[in-house]
């Protein structure tokens, strides 16, 4: 009897060191994961992702005898039931033009909602050449229940664009951060 009571004890105390270890090592990956994700994504060119900040501009002669087409792509994050387009879907532009262009968005609820546009850039290498001055996924976008919101991008693609690189799929989504205020 004594026996099987030393055994059980032994087996409850790896019990409860492996569950104690699972837990942290779950918490680590919440904590070391995404960093560790965006150092990779930054040293292999990957992702896609822009700047968070207005890109200063610079005076630059424009690129009349070259022209890269932009694609413009909407989608909503399943929570969010706002409509949300681009104003168009294509344009074609010169490098080193300053472009603006539009997006529409609507609290189509009847309650007052915050909504925020996260970017990404494809070819995920285009990315560290277009630049946006302003941007409405730089800040928030507060709705009242019913209304609606032309949103400005003003960007530039800088001449520096690889040669290959005839077009550029600017995508954002657009998610619900109410609760997150």
């Amino acid at each position: 009897m004594r026996f099987s009571k030393i055994f059980d004890d032994e087996i409850n105390d790896t019990v409860a060191k492996l569950l104690i270890l699972t837990c942290i090592m779950g918490a680590s990956v919440f904590f070391i994961m995404i960093p560790l994700y965006d150092v990779l994504c930054d040293a292999l060119g990957i992702n896609g992702k822009t700047a968070d900040t207005a890109y200063i501009t610079t005076t630059t002669e424009v690129d009349i005898n070259r022209n890269v087409e932009i694609q413009f792509v909407t989608q909503n994050n399943a929570e969010m039931p706002w409509s949300f387009e681009p104003s168009t879907t294509i344009v074609s532009v010169n490098p080193g033009a300053l472009n603006d262009t539009f997006f529409i968005a609507a609290n189509e609820t009847n309650k007052y909602m915050v909504g925020q546009a996260i970017p990404s850039v494809s070819p995920s290498r285009a990315a560290q050449y277009f630049h946006k001055t302003e941007c409405f996924c730089f800040v928030s976008q507060p709705l009242n229940a019913g209304e609606r919101v032309d949103m400005p991008l003003r960007y530039i693609v800088d001449q520096d664009l690889p040669q290959d690189i005839k077009t550029i799929t600017l995508s954002y989504t657009l998610f619900d951060v109410t609760g997150d205020l």
